[in-house]
């Protein structure tokens, strides 16, 4: 049920599991996407250091001690959202919504790529509409979605 999770504030000892659960989680969701862009998890790990951590606030979700999702927000942009796919379905993401909407009660908004179906359709059920279609910038350098959420429609 949403709401059953408790979201906390990252720490430094959650760097190797959560950029762990954001590879795996990418891989599952787009694959042939992971697959073309070729990416070693140790630039992931980079990035995750050097460009998330440095901009945006993080927080987990964590199950039996271990994260099992994470949210990177700038202000009212969601920057990353990822749950492990171990623990797709059970409330987490909504969970992570829920808790954004608390941090900016009038307008969330955020990207993902346009061949990301299950993220669409997630954001989409939550109340984001997409407003525009274009291209992520580089490494990605893929068609992608901007969606935004308001709090009054």
């Amino acid at each position: 049920m949403p709401g059953d999770f408790l979201v906390r504030a990252y720490r430094a000892e959650d760097f190797d599991p959560v950029t762990i659960l954001w590879r795996i989680a990418r891989e599952k969701s787009t694959p042939e996407f992971q697959k073309r862009k070729g990416h070693f998890f140790y630039e992931d790990q980079e990035y995750f250091q050097n460009g998330i951590l440095k901009k945006d606030k993080v927080w987990v979700v964590e199950e039996a001690g271990q994260p099992v999702a994470f949210m990177a927000m700038e202000k009212d942009f969601i920057d990353q959202l990822y749950v492990h796919p171990d623990h797709w379905r059970k409330g987490i993401g909504e969970t992570l919504l829920n808790f954004a909407r608390r941090l900016s009660p009038e307008h969330l908004w955020l990207y993902t790529l346009q061949v990301n179906v299950n993220a669409r359709a997630f954001y989409e059920k939550h109340g984001f509409v997409a407003e525009k279609f274009g291209f992520s910038d580089p490494p990605e350098d893929e068609p992608d979605v901007e969606y935004h959420w308001r709090r009054n429609g």
